[in-house]
């Protein structure tokens, strides 16, 4: 006489192993297997490509015009496109990659819009290097370029090796040389140590290593009390010394020896230009 768990096996272990049976031997053929997996996909692709899935259009904000159309290059949307062959993470690595983005964030809207919010670098120059003008942040990190400094008349000029990993004070000086902006050309990193500020009639600045901002305000202060700027000079240099030593141009040293006026002395030492 069997016992309960095995009458227990008999009418439950049956059946499953006839029906395990079955299947195995349907399974067997290599085309039952291919018919199982098309269905299968079939499913699946049924349920995937259901409208409340599917993605139809790409919102970005937060970009300008060129960085738009760089982000739906790098994002190859063929749409529409249902919301489950959508790798976010990996597209969200590729548009963060671009020079232009700070950040980005994707999301699928109830609407079925893939939405791309970006923040975008703000170019506070334009840094003249050896490949072309580069537009940078206030972090030194390049965020564009373009093909004429006429492009971008709003921003100031940076030119020379290291002058973006000093941008911090170039834009105090650019700060602090305010009240002679409209004569101001741009700022020359020299030696990757200090700058030389570039005015117009190609009048340059000779800025010290430490205290450039004062140093310029000094200068400043002296042009508004005495209109130094206003003369013929080359060079004002600033490296050494609390007062600024003038280079004046050879007509104005040739005019200065030839007078004989007696003039009051001068607020700053004169150097003949060689």
């Amino acid at each position: 006489m069997l016992t309960p768990f095995y009458r227990r096996l008999i009418h439950v272990g049956g059946p499953v192993a006839l029906v395990m049976l079955v299947v195995g031997l349907w399974l067997a053929s290599a085309e039952n297997r291919a018919a199982l997996g098309a269905r299968i996909e079939a499913m699946k692709d049924a349920v995937q490509e259901r409208p409340e899935f599917m993605v139809t259009a790409l919102e970005i904000a937060g970009a300008d015009r060129a960085l738009t159309i760089a982000i739906r290059e790098v994002a190859r949307l063929d749409l529409p496109v249902s919301s489950f062959d959508l790798d976010l993470d990996a597209l969200r690595l590729r548009i963060a990659d671009l020079t232009a983005v700070r950040t980005a964030q994707l999301r699928v809207t109830p609407e079925g819009a893939l939405e791309i919010a970006v923040v975008q670098r703000k170019p506070v120059a334009v840094w003249r290097y050896a490949d072309g003008l580069r537009l940078i942040d206030a972090e030194g990190v390049m965020t564009g370029m373009i093909a004429e400094r006429a492009d971008r008349p709003d921003l100031p000029l940076i030119a020379g090796d290291g002058a973006k990993d000093a941008i911090d004070e170039a834009l105090e000086l650019f700060a602090a040389a305010a009240p002679i902006a409209p004569r101001l050309r741009g700022l020359v990193r020299m030696g990757e140590r200090r700058w030389d500020m570039i005015l117009d009639k190609d009048l340059r600045i000779l800025l010290p290593e430490e205290g450039a901002v004062r140093a310029l305000e000094r200068v400043i202060a002296l042009h508004q009390a005495q209109e130094m700027l206003d003369r013929d000079v080359q060079v004002v240099d600033l490296r050494l010394g609390e007062r600024p030593t003038l280079r004046l141009s050879p007509p104005a040293m040739a005019t200065l020896r030839g007078s004989t006026v007696v003039a009051r002395a001068p607020t700053a030492p004169i150097e003949e230009d060689h």
